[in-house]
C-alpha cells in the first residue's frame, strides 16, 4: 500500500511553508494584484526559505527535492495565495528541463548568473504539441548549426523581464528542439506583450513573448531529435505535477473559507451551513479537494520513482486539479452570495486565478485530447509489438 504521509523533513518544510502563507503571502495577496509584481519582502523571504531551489538539482547548489516533497510545499504556498506563487522570481517552469539536464553546457551561463545570487527570471515556452491552436503562432526553423523564431508564444508566466527564455518545439520539419535563449541587457531578441490573461494570476508577469525573425545559435540548442522528445516529456511531466499541486492549494483555500463564512453566517435565525443545498455544496468541494490531492500525490509517487505510467498519472492530476479548482472555486462565490463578487472578500480573486491557471497549462479539453492520443498510441503500438 502506497503511503502519502508527509516524513519528518517533509513536515518541518511544510511547517515553514504554511507560516509564511498564512502570515506574509495572504495578508499582501490584493496588494501584489494590485501593483501586478509580488512584493520585495515575499520576495527575500521565499529567498531565504529555498523556493527558487527546491526542483534544482544538488549540482547547482539546489535542493533537489522529490516531487512528493515539491508539491506538498507548493499546495501550502499556493494557499496563501496563488498569484503569488506563480510571480515568484527565477527559474519558473524551466526548473524542471535544468533538473533533468543539469549537467548540459547551453546552461552554464544561467547556472553561473544566479550561483550565490538570486535566479534570473525565465519564460518558458511549451510550444511541442502542435495540436494546440496557440502552438501554430510561433514558428521555429532550421538556420544551419541553429534556428530562426519568428511570431508569437501563448501567455506564459514570468514573460515580462524574463532576462531568459526556453523554448520546447517541434521545428518546420518536424523534429523536436529545445532552445535556451538570453536576452542581454538591453537587448531585444524578444518583446513581451503584457495584458490581462483571463483576468487572472495578476501578479504572475503574464505575457506572450513575440520573436521578429530571432537567431537561435549552434551555443544555445539544448536538445534535439529524440533526445530532444525524452527531455520535453520529462519536464513536462514534472510541471504537471507541480501545477496540479498549486491548483491544489487554491481549493483548499477555497473551501476553507467558505466553510468557515457558511458556518458562521445566518439565515432565518440559523447557519447557512445547515441549509441542505449548502451543506451538500460544501460537501463536494471537499470531495474534489480531496480527490484531486489524492491524484497529484499519486502522480509525484510515480515520477519520483520513475514509473513507465507517470506521465498519464501527471495528465490525469492535471486534468482533474483544474476540472476541481474550477468547480471549487466557483462555488465558493456561489457560497458566498453577493459578497463572493465584492473584492473585499478573496474567493472572487480565487475564481480568477482559477480560470487563468486552468488556461496557462491546460482546459479540460486539451488534457484530455493528450491523454486519448496516449491511449489510442499506445493501443496501435501494442498491436503492432512496439513498446510504447
Amino acid at each position: 500500500m502506497i503511503s502519502f504521509s508527509p516524513t519528518e523533513d517533509e513536515t518541518a518544510f511544510v511547517d515553514v511553508a504554511e507560516g509564511f502563507a498564512k502570515d506574509v503571502i495572504r495578508p499582501k495577496a490584493r496588494e501584489c494584484e494590485k501593483h501586478r509584481a509580488v512584493d520585495e519582502a515575499i520576495i527575500a523571504k521565499a529567498e531565504e526559505i529555498g523556493v527558487a531551489s527546491l526542483e534544482f538539482p544538488e549540482s547547482w547548489d539546489g535542493l533537489e527535492l522529490p516531487l512528493i516533497s515539491q508539491v506538498q510545499m507548493f499546495q501550502t504556498l499556493s494557499y496563501g495565495d496563488l498569484g503569488i506563487v506563480q510571480g515568484l522570481p527565477g527559474a519558473g517552469d524551466a526548473a524542471s528541463i535544468i533538473r533533468i539536464a543539469e549537467k548540459n553546457p547551453v546552461l552554464e551561463t544561467y547556472k553561473e548568473a544566479g550561483r550565490g545570487r538570486s535566479w534570473p527570471n525565465v519564460a518558458f515556452i511549451d510550444a511541442f504539441d502542435l495540436g494546440q491552436p496557440w502552438a501554430e503562432e510561433l514558428q521555429i526553423s532550421k538556420n544551419g548549426d541553429g534556428y530562426t523564431l519568428y511570431g508569437v508564444s501563448r501567455p506564459v508566466r514570468l514573460g515580462v523581464g524574463a532576462e531568459y527564455v526556453v523554448v520546447a518545439a517541434v521545428d518546420t520539419d518536424n523534429e523536436p528542439v529545445v532552445l535556451w535563449l538570453h536576452n542581454t541587457l538591453g537587448g531585444d531578441r524578444w518583446t513581451a506583450a503584457e495584458g490581462d490573461y483571463r483576468l487572472g494570476l495578476l501578479s504572475a508577469g503574464l505575457a506572450r513573448l513575440q520573436f521578429n525573425h530571432a537567431e537561435a545559435h549552434a551555443n544555445e540548442v539544448i536538445a534535439t531529435g529524440d533526445e530532444a522528445r525524452r527531455l520535453i516529456t520529462g519536464a513536462q511531466t514534472r510541471i504537471r505535477i507541480l501545477q496540479a499541486a498549486k491548483a491544489v492549494g487554491l481549493m483548499q483555500a477555497a473551501l476553507e473559507y467558505a466553510t468557515e463564512y457558511t458556518a458562521e453566517r445566518k439565515a432565518f435565525g440559523k447557519t447557512i451551513a445547515q441549509f441542505q443545498g449548502v451543506s451538500f455544496k460544501i460537501a463536494e468541494m471537499a470531495i474534489e479537494t480531496k480527490i484531486a490531492n489524492h491524484l497529484v500525490l499519486e502522480a509525484a509517487t510515480k515520477a519520483d520513482a520513475d514509473k513507465n505510467d507517470a506521465v498519464e498519472m501527471s495528465l490525469r492530476a492535471l486534468y482533474r486539479a483544474h476540472r476541481s479548482s474550477l468547480f471549487v472555486t466557483d462555488a465558493a462565490v456561489q457560497l458566498l452570495g453577493g459578497h463572493g463578487f465584492v473584492d473585499e472578500f478573496p474567493v472572487e480573486k480565487w475564481a480568477r486565478d482559477a480560470q487563468a491557471q486552468a488556461s496557462l497549462y491546460g482546459r479540460e479539453h486539451d488534457l484530455l485530447t493528450r491523454r486519448g492520443e496516449q491511449i489510442v498510441n499506445g493501443a496501435t503500438g501494442a498491436k503492432k509489438g512496439v513498446l510504447q
